[in-house]
């Protein structure tokens, strides 16, 4: 685990980001206050979130995420419908 401030990130990005790709954390701090922890993605703890979740499953080539610039729409609402299920229909489908 490495420790730097805000100040030595921005000036060496680039180095700390290789860091975190061989596996190495990274925790950021500010006036000598811990505020951040980079890593690799791989090493995405069950707690995070949504978004890292699904960054970690792209990088494992398990999907693939929309163009860049565009962000997740992770607001859909259910649709609800009367009848039988579509499961129950598929499965009927199928057989």
């Amino acid at each position: 685990m490495v420790i730097i401030g805000i100040r030595e990130l921005k000036a060496r990005l680039s180095y700390y980001l290789q860091l975190t790709q061989k596996g190495i954390r990274i925790v950021v701090t500010t006036h000598g206050n811990p505020i951040a922890v980079l890593h690799k993605i791989s090493q995405t703890e069950i707690s995070a979130s949504v978004e890292e979740k699904l960054a970690a499953a792209a990088a494992e080539g398990i999907i693939r995420l929309p163009m860049s610039g565009s962000s997740l729409n992770l607001s859909l609402k259910p649709v609800y419908m009367k009848g039988r299920l579509a499961s129950e229909t598929l499965l009927e489908d199928r057989r």
